[in-house]
Formats: structure tokens, sequence, C-alpha cells
């Protein structure tokens, strides 16, 4: 097999096994991101939060410390990396609806996902590390905002990353059934 055939078929919106497996991949790999988030959107922070302050925001506090060290960040990351190629795969490498769905499931993950996590939840992390765990301020700042609103953005990252999954399999999906009726 041509080095260009890995990557490309010669006919118009063929995709190469090779790709089509990373694009699988990719598949399962937001809808593992998605999984986490919803976790702690539809449980964790609720549970954390019913702690009465103090227990939430040092539990907090230890996840935020060791979420750097999981595979979780790797995927997070990595995928952060991937939707870029994805994108660009999607808008120059494809045409058509397959195209424009891939490229929207990299985009909507880039933005969706790993810009919120950047501009929004990181910050609030970071305020939440610096704070003394039984110091009233912290446990208002932990009920008033932290919770509501590290919950909303969580939830933007949650359907973001799952929104990315569903783009990617129904683009995929197109693309594969395009490549059966063109054979």
């Amino acid at each position: 097999m041509a080095r260009r055939e890995l990557f490309f078929s010669d006919k118009d919106n063929q995709v190469s096994p090779f790709i089509s497996i990373a694009l699988q991949l990719a598949i399962i790999a937001y809808a593992l991101v998605s999984g986490v988030f919803l976790a702690f959107s539809d449980f964790i922070m609720r549970s954390l939060a019913l702690t009465g302050g103090h227990g939430g925001v040092e539990a907090m506090q230890v996840i935020n410390r060791e979420v750097f060290r999981w595979v979780f960040m790797t995927l997070l990351l990595g995928m952060t990396a991937a939707s870029l190629i994805i994108a660009g795969y999607g808008a120059f490498g494809l045409s058509g609806l397959g195209g424009t769905l891939v490229m929207m499931a990299g985009l909507v993950y880039i933005v969706g996902c790993f810009c919120v996590t950047v501009f929004f939840n990181v910050p609030m992390n970071e305020a939440l590390a610096g704070m003394e765990t039984t110091s009233g301020s912290t446990r208002d700042y932990w009920m008033q905002t932290y919770v509501p609103r590290w919950t909303f953005w969580n939830t933007v990252r949650t359907i973001a990353s799952a929104l990315s999954a569903g783009l990617l399999l129904f683009g995929v999906v197109w693309l594969t059934q395009n490549q059966l009726h063109t054979n």
C-alpha cells in the first residue's frame, strides 16, 4: 500500500482503513471524556455540595490535583490535538456533508470542551486551590459561586464532547455509506 493510500483514497471522499479506524477510536474517546464530565455534572458535584462545604471543598481540591496524574488528562488533551487533525481532515481532506460533520466534530470539541476548560473551569479550580478549606468565605464561594458555575460549564463540556462523538459517528457513517454506494 502506497503511503498516500494509507490516509487517502484515490476516489473522492473515500476514507482509508487507517483513517476509518482512527476516526472510530476518536468517537470512543469523545464518548469517554463526555462520560467523565457527565458523572461530575449529574451526581459528583451535587454530592460534594451536600457535604456542607468543607468536605466538598477539600475533596474537589484533591480531585483537581489528582486529575493531572491520570489517564483522563491525557485523553482530554490528546483529544484536543486529535480534534485539530480531525477538523482539518474534515475541512480539507473530505467534501460534502461527511466532511462537514467530521470537521464540526473536531471544532465542537476544541471550542466546547478544551476552550471552556481553559477559560472557565481551570480558573475556578485554581481559585479554589488557594483557599483554606475551613474558612467561611471559602464555604460561601464554594456553595454560591463554584458549585453552580463550575457545574454549568462542566455541563457545557459534557454536551460538547457528546456532540463531538455524535457528529463524528454520523460523519463516519455518512462517508461509509457513500463509499459503499460508489464502489
